[in-house]
């Protein structure tokens, strides 16, 4: 996830043109005999199309809700060539990775390896060492109230001033792209710099720092890499088929082009679908589809990835500030959304350069939307780094209410 958190989705960047819409829709039956409430592939198609010509390249989706699924797609995937988005590509996922990571460290654990509430320098003295190893423990990494920094601007410097676009530039985007950061490289970076915080105060700072420490708290711990263990102890206990770690720059498989527009900075938008995610490491570098990830999400509420008591603990939350500065409410690895006269939701999302990602199921289980979007960062912001509205936001927020309420009419408060 780069410098958002799941409330910071609506300050996107810049702008495409809009080409005609090409939407690919499918309905298929979910094994389930009861009736169906509340979804209709009508307005749905019609929500997705809006996204799309509201500025939006291309558009991806999966809804499920008691006895039906819906996929739908809208746009393309490569503004050059017109070629268009499916329903079933795979794209960057971003920080919904960290709902993989927080579960993988949930089975340790339940298996007495580590303790929640254990100083992170037990397990890795070295890498956290003194005070801050003695003060912060692995339940603060999981929800970001470690008070450990964010390496981001560290990593990328020609971003380091943001919000300010003055100054800024997208210089360390394009220098980085092939560049190869190791998780302890990236991790000092945010050692060094300045606490944002207390450990364990409220309200928590958001850092993609504690999620590369957890990493490495893992392949302690297991005796084998985070990915692996998270491939074979996850992943595949969730009967995903299609969700990866990335064995390099390229994504494998049908996938769409990914535009950064960075609040205008990058004008047009730039492709960045060929680049080495060593950037965000283990905590955002996953690779989906948005059947698995529902799929994920519903095994993971459904008690079948973590014990319920392990997911009673993923759903304490606190309030954390986003990297956006707007406070949102974090647990170990997932958020929680209500909606007013719809439900309360539980999931992720995340963007990496031109990539962003939104998994939500209702808390009974019943509703579900996973949606993918090729452009990110799609509003300007002004001197003092504010958004500046953008059709986009509307289009994107009714097909989330849409999708999510069944109901085009209801509440849009924090659905955005």
């Amino acid at each position: 996830m780069a410098w958002a958190s799941a409330a910071m989705l609506g300050i996107g960047a810049g702008t495409v043109r809009a080409v005609p819409a090409t939407s690919e829709t499918a309905v298929v039956p979910a094994g389930a005999t009861r009736s169906v409430t509340g979804v209709d592939p009508a307005r749905l198609k019609s929500a997705m199309d809006d996204v799309h010509r509201a500025g939006m390249p291309g558009v991806f989706a999966e809804v499920r809700s008691e006895g039906q699924v819906w996929r739908g797609a809208s746009g393309v995937a490569d503004l050059e060539t017109g070629r268009p988005v499916t329903p079933g590509m795979l794209h960057r996922v971003g920080s919904l990775a960290k709902t993989f990571v927080a579960a993988a460290v949930l089975q340790q654990v339940e298996k007495g390896r580590v303790e929640l509430d254990a100083p992170i320098g037990r397990y890795l003295p070295r890498l956290v060492p003194g005070e801050r190893g003695e003060k912060v423990t692995v339940r603060m990494l999981l929800n970001h109230t470690s008070g450990i920094a964010e390496y981001l601007g560290y990593a990328f410097p020609s971003l380091q001033k943001f919000p300010s676009l003055p100054d800024m530039s997208p210089k360390s985007l394009d220098d980085n792209r092939f560049r190869r950061f190791t998780p302890a490289e990236l991790i000092e970076m945010g050692l060094r710099a300045p606490a944002v915080g207390e450990p364990g105060g409220a309200p928590g700072v958001y850092a993609n720092t504690n999620y590369l420490i957890l990493g490495e708290l893992l392949e302690k711990v297991t005796g084998t890499t985070a990915e692996k263990y998270i491939t074979q102890n996850v992943i595949r206990r969730a009967g995903l088929r299609h969700t990866m770690f990335p064995a390099g720059p390229r994504v494998r498989g049908p996938h769409p082009r990914m535009y950064e527009a960075f609040f205008g900075l990058i004008d047009p938008p730039r492709d960045y679908s060929v680049y080495d995610m060593s950037w965000t490491g283990i905590g955002a570098s996953l690779i989906s589809n948005m059947e698995d990830l529902n799929r994920f999400y519903g095994k993971l509420l459904d008690g079948k990835i973590v014990k319920p008591s392990s997911l009673a603990q993923m759903q304490r939350t606190g309030p954390v500030i986003s990297q956006s500065g707007q406070m949102i409410s974090y647990g170990l690895g997932l958020h929680e959304l209500e909606i007013p006269g719809c439900g309360t939701f539980w999931g992720n999302d995340g963007t990496v350069w031109g990539a962003e990602t939104q998994s939500w199921i209702r808390a009974d289980g019943k509703r579900q939307i996973s949606v993918a979007m090729n452009l990110v960062r799609w509003n300007t912001i002004d001197s003092s780094g504010r958004p500046q509205p953008h059709p986009i936001d509307d289009a994107l927020s009714a097909f989330k209410r849409q999708a999510l309420c069944g109901d085009e009419d209801a509440p849009a408060e924090n659905a955005s």
